[in-house]
């Protein structure tokens, strides 16, 4: 064996491998070595190794497989480990609980590789960013389940994430206002309270996620709350007329109190310290009600000024603020007005994002900031794997040279969130691969760890199959920015020679053809994850809508009709699929997103 056939998400820093191997059998401890074993019981049982849990020194020596040990004054970093596989037994140490945990992670890929033969190694490693997240979003249609949320969890936890958002605009149970979320299913306040126990005893910090400024319409479309709006009735904004409100008005007085009521109704329910109050693209702002206010002190410091009210705002309820940047960065010169004690988020989704320059700005202010790249899945129905991975990378090396405290990777839901939780995977593991260790090639053995890690598939396939799915984007020579080409055939309105100009019938059918290829060679994968059912469905549901979008493009270019019983079929199947892990409410509101 060499380390190039054993796939680790995320790869360590140092591994050297050794002679020889454990072999597991008469095995049957793990022992735990500290002051107090009970807060490493979790890195026990995360190794995925079945054998009794004690804390007895009288354990019989021969029969002990694994020892975690606890050591609070040695070398190794916070949240690092040192794991060793010798002939008679394997060793983790670590200096916190969290890197025992770690070490236990790592482990159990190692153990899911091989049988009853481990091979000695040596591994010593430690992350490059503190905070690591992952944000998913279910405020656009889509909201999982808790079962759905309990398995991402772990998924995260094994790839050593240790923060989760949920973003939210109307998908929390505020008991003070029930109409906004009467049809969404929303998350409820005891729901938020059992994830909050869960992530915790997995090292994963559940932040709480309420966008407080843009992105309100679910909100401001309401009688109740309509008289907020910076436009009322919709109108001109900087992205083009909009017919619907978007942003709360800082100009209206009852803004500050509605925002300050929805913090104090959310916040009690999570442990966590940081709280994320977006405030991204707010277009619409000095285009309505604060249009003299703007025009008078200038949009960029109406804009920092609402914020500092929020700010202060979340220090009452003891909580770090987080922020999305993009508005802030378009009146840089503000920038050093900040709060110190603020957290910028440094979004930005194409594998050209200008990370490099953006970060520079907030390192060199003494912002405390996160890169956000993003899975890409997003608007494209089988994802987008080559700008993912470059997106993703870049974050990444640029978060680590200027020293940016973590890394937030995003998956979005605009336009119904069509496409399976599994389409996401991809990007969430090169997430959590690149903010531990920025360094590898993500490319190398990506699809290989996606079928083992996420999958549980020895033969690669199913990795390989979501790998490549989330490249038949690239069958089109058209560039496309925040969205595929097979994702606007089916959800993009207009005259087809500005939605799909410059497009051939031909790259539609290279397009067909590549998903037949990806098929055919799907076929004997033998995934044993525990919803390995699930994923088989959401996989022929991605090749359906597919297929699906092809015919619709040829049909757009002047191609045959496309019958209207295959367009049914398609809404029929994206029924049954969102079901199968999300919760009803939304579902008919992202059927509509279709044009066809």
């Amino acid at each position: 064996m060499s380390s190039t056939n054993l796939y680790l998400a995320p790869y360590p820093k140092k591994i050297s491998l050794k002679d020889g191997v454990l072999n597991t059998s008469g095995k049957s401890y793990i022992q735990l070595v500290s002051e107090a074993p009970q807060c490493i019981m979790g890195a026990a049982r995360q190794t995925g190794l079945d054998w009794q849990i004690t804390a007895s020194p009288k354990a019989p020596k021969e029969q002990v497989g694994l020892v975690i040990k606890l050591d609070e004054f040695g070398t190794v970093p916070a949240e690092g480990y040192k794991l060793n596989i010798k002939p008679e037994r394997i060793e983790i140490i670590s200096s916190t609980p969290a890197g025992a945990f770690y070490g236990a992670c790592t482990l159990k890929q190692i153990v899911r590789q091989f049988e009853n033969e481990i091979p000695c190694l040596a591994i010593s490693d430690w992350p490059d960013l503190s905070d690591r997240g992952v944000m998913l979003d279910i405020s656009r249609d889509k909201v999982p389940t808790m079962q759905t949320l309990y398995r991402f969890v772990d998924l995260l936890a094994e790839w050593k994430i240790n923060q989760f958002q949920l973003y939210t605009e109307h998908t929390f149970a505020y008991l003070a206002h029930p109409k906004v979320w009467e049809h969404a299913d929303p998350m409820t306040a005891e729901q938020i309270m059992d994830l909050d126990a869960y992530c915790r005893d997995r090292f994963i910090e559940l932040v709480p996620n309420q966008n407080s400024f843009g992105h309100m319409d679910r909100w401001l479309k309401l009688e109740e709350y309509n008289t907020m709006a910076e436009l009322p009735n919709g109108g001109e904004t900087s992205w083009g007329y909009r017919p619907e409100p978007f942003s709360i008005s800082p100009a209206d007085k009852r803004s500050v109190p509605f925002v300050a009521g929805l913090y104090d109704e959310l916040l009690p329910h999570f442990t966590s310290s940081l709280f994320n109050v977006g405030c991204d693209e707010t277009m619409d702002l000095g285009y309505g009600r604060s249009k003299s206010l703007c025009e008078k002190r200038g949009t960029g410091r109406v804009y920092l000024d609402f914020l500092i009210e929020i700010h202060k705002l979340v220090t009452k309820h003891d909580r770090t603020m987080m922020f999305w940047g993009d508005i802030i960065m378009h009146h840089p010169e503000l920038i050093h007005e900040l709060p110190n004690d603020i957290i910028a988020l440094e979004w930005g989704y194409e594998a050209n994002h200008p990370f490099a320059e953006h970060s520079a700005m907030f390192g060199e202010s003494g912002v405390p900031f996160y890169v956000c790249p993003g899975t890409s899945s997003w608007n494209s129905l089988s994802g987008r794997t080559e700008n993912a991975i470059g997106n993703i990378a870049s974050a990444a090396k640029n978060a680590v040279k200027r020293e940016a405290i973590g890394m937030l990777n995003t998956a979005w839901g605009d336009h119904g969130h069509w496409d399976p939780l599994p389409v996401c995977y991809l990007g969430f593991l090169a997430g959590a691969m690149a903010s531990w260790n920025a360094k590898p090639d993500l490319h190398k053995n990506m699809a290989e760890s996606l079928s083992l890690h996420a999958f549980g598939d020895p033969t690669f396939k199913i990795g390989k199959a979501f790998y490549d799915l989330g490249n038949v984007y690239q069958a089109f020579s058209k560039k496309t920015a925040n969205c595929s080409i097979p994702w606007q055939a089916l959800f993009t309105k207009g005259d087809p020679d500005k939605v799909l100009d410059e497009i051939e019938i031909s790259e539609f059918d290279e397009m067909e053809r590549r998903l037949d290829e990806i098929e055919a060679a799907l076929k004997g994968e033998q995934m044993v994850c525990p919803d390995a059912g699930i994923v088989r469905h959401e996989i022929g549901f991605v090749f359906d809508l597919m297929r699906l979008s092809a015919k619709v493009g040829k049909m757009r270019l002047g191609g045959a009709k496309v019958a209207d019983s295959e367009v049914d079929s398609i809404k029929k199947a994206h029924r049954k699929t969102w079901l199968l892990r999300n919760r009803p409410g939304g579902l008919e509101d992202s059927v509509n997103w279709m044009i066809v």
